[in-house]
C-alpha cells in the first residue's frame, strides 16, 4: 500500500501576504518526503485567500526539481473549471520534468470560487466535469485528437504536446461520497480516491463495495483497481503532543468553513472523538498512527491512503518532524505488516 501526504497548503487565515513563504515550505515539504521514503505527495487546488496554491502544477514541477522517487499529483485538479487541454500539457510538463512521476487527481472541487471565477455556470455543474474527463482521458490515448463536445471547442486533429514521459498518465477521480461518482470512476476503470472528513469511515465501506461490484460488471480486471483513502491526520513523538499541535488549527479550518456552510460550531471535545477509535481523524505516536491505518485497510482493502498534515496553522518545524516520522517510522511498519 502506497502512503503520502496531501496538503493544500493553507495560509494563517487573514494573511494572504504569507502565500509566498508557505510555498517555499511546501517545497521544503516534498523535498523532505522524498527523502524519508513516501510514495506520494499531492497538492490541492484552490481560489481563496487562505490557501497558497491555485495552479497544482506549478507548485509540483518546484517539487519535481527538488525529488528523486515520490509521486507528484492535485488533490485536486478542478477540471469543470479548466481547460482538460492546458490541465493535460501542465501535468505532461511536470511528468518530463519528474522523469515520469505525476499524476493527475481530478474532481469537482469542495469550493465553488473556481466557477465564476473562470466564467462557468454552476447550473452546468455535473456537465461541465462529465464532458472535460472525457476529453481528459482521450488526450491520455495519443498525441492527436479529435474529438467533440457542448460545452468546450472541438479539436480536429488536434497535436497534444508536451507528451508524458509515461506511456499514460494516471488519472485518478476524487470522490466526496456520491456514488454517481463512485459508479463514473469504476465504469471508466479509473482510479479513485474517496475523501473522508467527519463520522466514522466505516460508513464509507459500501461506496468501496459499489465501486468494485461497478467495476467487475463493467468487464474490468479487478487487478488493475486502485483505491485511495484521504484523511486528516498528524503524527509526532507522541499522541498527547500530535493532539496538542493538531487540535487547535484543525477545529479554527473547519469551524471556519463550517460557518461557511452552516456547519454546527465544533469543540475540543468534537476533536477527541473524531481522533478516537472509530473517528475519521488519524493522529498520534508512529505506532498509534500505524496501527490505524492498517485498521481502515482491513476495512477497505486500500491500496493507497493519503493524510492531510498541514491543515491550518500548523508550524512548518511540526509538519516537517511529522514527514520524518510518517515516512521513517509508520510507513516502514505498515509496508512490513502487509508484506
Amino acid at each position: 500500500m502506497e502512503i503520502g501526504i496531501y496538503t493544500f497548503a493553507d495560509v494563517p487565515a487573514g494573511h494572504p501576504e504569507q502565500a509566498g513563504q508557505r510555498l517555499r515550505n511546501l517545497v521544503e515539504e516534498m523535498a523532505l518526503a522524498d527523502q524519508v521514503g513516501l510514495d506520494v505527495f499531492a497538492v490541492g487546488e484552490h481560489h481563496r485567500a487562505d490557501y497558497a496554491v491555485s495552479a497544482p502544477p506549478v507548485a509540483l514541477a518546484a517539487g519535481a526539481a527538488v525529488t528523486k522517487h515520490i509521486r507528484l499529483s492535485s488533490a485536486v485538479t478542478v477540471l469543470s473549471s479548466d481547460d482538460p487541454v492546458r490541465v493535460y500539457q501542465q501535468f505532461a510538463t511536470v511528468d518530463g520534468i519528474s522523469n515520469g512521476r505525476a499524476e493527475i487527481m481530478a474532481g469537482r472541487g469542495s469550493f465553488i470560487e473556481s466557477y465564476p471565477l473562470f466564467g462557468y455556470d454552476l447550473e452546468d455543474y455535473d456537465a461541465l466535469f462529465g464532458e472535460k474527463l472525457d476529453l481528459l482521458m482521450k488526450l491520455n490515448e495519443g498525441e492527436r485528437i479529435t474529438w467533440q463536445g457542448a460545452l468546450r471547442p472541438s479539436l480536429n486533429n488536434a497535436g497534444i504536446y508536451p507528451r508524458p514521459e509515461q506511456k499514460k498518465m494516471p488519472i485518478w477521480i476524487a470522490v466526496g461520497g456520491t456514488p454517481q461518482s463512485v459508479v463514473r470512476a469504476a465504469t471508466l476503470n479509473l482510479p479513485m480516491a474517496l475523501a473522508i472528513i467527519g463520522g466514522d469511515p466505516r460508513r464509507f465501506e459500501p461506496f468501496f463495495n459499489l465501486y468494485r461490484e461497478t467495476h467487475a460488471k463493467a468487464g474490468h480486471d479487478a487487478k488493475t483497481i486502485q483505491l485511495s483513502l484521504n484523511m486528516h491526520g498528524f503524527v509526532s513523538s507522541s499522541t498527547e503532543h500530535a493532539k496538542q499541535v493538531y487540535s487547535a488549527a484543525h477545529l479554527e479550518v473547519m469551524n471556519r468553513i463550517g460557518r461557511e456552510r452552516g456547519w454546527g460550531p465544533q469543540n475540543l471535545s468534537h476533536f477527541e472523538q473524531a481522533a478516537g477509535p472509530t473517528g475519521n481523524l488519524i493522529v498520534g505516536d508512529a505506532k498509534r498512527v500505524t496501527d490505524r491505518i492498517l485498521e481502515l485497510h482491513e476495512i477497505f482493502k486500500n491500496t493507497r491512503i493519503l493524510i492531510q498534515m498541514a491543515i491550518g496553522t500548523v508550524p512548518h518545524v511540526e509538519q516537517l518532524k511529522a514527514i520524518e516520522i510518517l515516512g521513517g517510522e509508520v510507513a516502514p511498519a505498515v509496508r512490513k505488516a502487509l508484506a
